[in-house]
């Protein structure tokens, strides 16, 4: 969620500002967890109150089975973790583009 990782990247503003350690520091933000394409169509037919045909077919060439952030860091150091949950992320979204047809102005 953009709430979620702007309060991530503060986090992280925070850290590198008031620690003193020098040089890089690499933090994945995220929830820790994958959700499939047919979780996200659901939470998404949920938010929108909308049927979205889908097609199951079989994994492409270079597809992976899943890809998620490892957040240890972002707990420990920076005290950060995501609190929105797919179901916000969607409804969220949904909402912002249904008052914003045309997109941000």
């Amino acid at each position: 969620h953009v709430v979620d990782l702007a309060r991530g990247h503060l986090a992280a503003l925070d850290f590198l500002t008031s620690d003193g350690s020098a040089g890089a520091v690499e933090i994945n933000l995220g929830t820790g967890r994958g959700v499939s394409v047919l979780e996200a169509v659901a939470a998404f037919k949920r938010a929108s109150n909308r049927d979205i045909p889908c097609e199951i077919v079989t994994r492409r060439p270079g597809d992976v089975a899943d890809v998620y952030a490892d957040v240890t860091k972002a707990q420990a150091l920076l005290g950060w973790r995501a609190t929105r949950t797919i179901e916000d992320m969607c409804a969220d979204h949904w909402r912002w583009q249904s008052g914003n047809p045309e997109g941000y102005r």
